[in-house]
C-alpha cells in the first residue's frame, strides 16, 4: 500500500467543497478474491461543507456539476462487493461508518460527514458498522453503469476484462483536486 497526502485549493461556498480537505491515496492490489484496481483509491476528508436541511442535496449538486451521475441515497452494503463496469464516488452526508476497502485483508477507514471516497472499478468495499443515521450519496461517472460483484468463484475473468475497459472520469468529483493527475499516470 502506498499512501500520500496532499491539500486542495480553497473553496468557500457552502454548496461547494470545503477549504483544504485532506486527501489520502491508497494503491489497491489484487488479493486473489477481489481484483481491486491499478488506480489508487482516493479519500477526501471533510471535502464538502454540508449546510441546510438537506445535506445530501449539496453532494448531489456538486457531483452532477462534475459529470458524476446516477445518484442514490442510502448506506453501504454490509457485505464486500465491487463494480467492474464503473468507478464510484460516495459522499457521506450524515452519521459515520467504519468501511473496509480492498477485501478482508484490506484497509479500514472511519468516514464521517463531508468525507468523499472515490472507489475505482474493481475495489471491494464493505460497511463494518455505522451509526443508525448513516447516509451516503453514491454516483458514477457519466456514461458508466455499475454491476454488482461479490468475489465469488466464476466472476473472473469477465470482471477483470470489464475493469480494464472502464474509462477515466471527465473530472474529479467537484474540486480542483489531484484525482485526474493521479489516475492519468496509471
Amino acid at each position: 500500500m502506498t499512501a500520500t497526502s496532499t491539500k486542495t485549493a480553497e473553496i468557500k461556498s457552502p454548496s461547494k467543497p470545503a477549504d483544504e480537505p485532506d486527501v489520502l491515496f491508497q494503491e489497491p492490489k489484487d488479493d486473489g478474491i477481489f481484483p481491486n484496481s491499478r488506480l489508487p483509491l482516493v479519500l477526501y476528508r471533510m471535502a464538502v461543507k454540508l449546510a441546510g436541511h438537506d445535506p445530501a442535496a449539496v453532494f448531489e449538486q456538486v457531483f452532477a456539476a462534475n459529470h458524476w451521475l446516477g445518484g442514490w441515497r442510502d448506506g453501504i452494503y454490509l457485505v464486500h462487493h465491487y463494480h467492474s463496469t464503473a468507478h464510484e464516488v460516495l459522499g457521506v452526508y450524515r452519521g459515520s461508518a467504519r468501511v473496509e476497502l480492498r477485501g478482508e485483508r484490506g484497509v479500514v477507514h472511519d468516514l464521517g460527514p463531508g468525507d468523499v471516497i472515490i472507489i475505482p472499478a474493481g475495489v471491494a468495499h464493505k460497511n463494518l458498522g455505522s451509526t443508525g443515521d448513516f447516509g451516503v450519496v453514491g454516483v458514477y461517472p457519466q456514461g458508466q453503469n455499475p454491476d454488482m460483484n461479490y468475489g465469488r468463484p466464476g466472476e473472473r475473468p469477465r470482471t477483470v476484462s470489464n475493469i480494464s475497459r472502464v474509462a477515466l472520469p471527465k473530472a474529479d468529483f467537484g474540486i480542483a483536486g489531484p484525482l485526474m493527475e493521479k489516475w492519468d499516470g496509471h
